[in-house]
């Protein structure tokens, strides 16, 4: 009787452990598809995909650039539910390309509480690309927590330039404002997470003013290291590492957030498999 009732006790506190601490994490995995697409990836690469969900202990993950349910689904295995952006269904087929599909979405382990919310475009216009996934952590309980998944446009990752680019950037950033400020509003908490093809960590970056404008927004990975390395485009028998942070996590002012941390590649798994051309980068959210 004894036994059991130690067993019952170790059974509640990990249970009430799971539900005070998070682990959050952002990763772009570079062209995942299980079709060949523009990165042609082995089951032996998939494998060693894994392998690092499970080096980082993940319990949400928000991820970019997935094709597909399937792939993204053979990365992460079968503890995880699901959710890919709505661009992906057949209602939106317009929305779609005709050969491989860049998708945000998240990865949420089996047993947190989850209420799926639709995704919007953070691009004025027609946009295919850069639709933010949205889904509520423990909803309608009092540390329910709003998240987005969200993949930004390249080429504006530093200064702002009357380009094109920098344009759509911060075109970008204003909408997402928008939402924080919505629901700061609401008093909600919030999480954005994922690829701003930015460096938001520099002092006084205008990317990050847009984003952070009359709120409490904090970024997470403010001075997260850059300690990534990659395969290098120049001579793949070589990595790489990048000099800043461009993958990105932002909390609400009154969550408990620890510092954002890379999970780094080994360099010769970097060498030896197909990974991608990001890190993940990771938070523990305490309730």
């Amino acid at each position: 009787m004894r036994s059991l009732f130690v067993t019952a006790i170790l059974l509640f506190s990990s249970f009430s452990f799971a539900q005070d601490s998070i682990k959050l994490t952002s990763w772009n995995i570079e062209w995942l598809s299980i079709n060949g697409g523009k990165v042609s990836r082995t089951p032996q690469d998939f494998i060693k995909l894994n392998h690092y969900v499970d080096k980082t202990d993940i319990d949400v993950l928000s991820f970019q650039e997935v094709e597909s349910h399937g792939a993204i689904s053979k990365v992460v295995g079968s503890e995880y539910t699901i959710y890919l952006s709505d661009r992906a269904q057949p209602s939106h087929r317009h929305l779609q390309f005709n050969d491989t599909n860049q998708y945000t979405g998240f990865a949420v382990r089996k047993g947190i509480d989850v209420d799926d919310r639709p995704d919007f475009s953070i691009t004025q216009g027609n946009s295919k690309l850069r639709f933010a996934s949205y889904i509520v952590l423990n909803p309608n309980k009092d540390n329910e927590t709003h998240l987005l998944s969200v993949h930004l446009k390249a080429g504006c990752s530093g200064a702002y330039r009357n380009n094109r680019d920098c344009k759509i950037v911060k075109q970008q950033g204003q909408v997402l404002a928008k939402w924080i400020k919505a629901r700061e509003d609401n008093k909600q908490h919030y999480v954005v997470l994922g690829d701003f093809n930015h460096n938001l960590g520099y002092r006084g970056d205008w990317l990050w003013e847009v984003l952070s404008n009359n709120t409490d927004a904090r970024l997470v990975t403010k001075n997260t290291k850059a300690e990534c390395k990659v395969r290098s485009n120049r001579n793949p028998n070589k990595t790489h590492q990048f000099r800043s942070v461009i993958d990105h996590i932002i909390a609400s002012g009154d969550l408990k957030t620890s510092p954002g941390i890379q999970t780094v590649f080994k360099s010769q798994d970097v060498l030896d498999y197909k990974l991608s051309d990001h890190c993940p980068v990771s938070t523990i959210l305490s309730f």
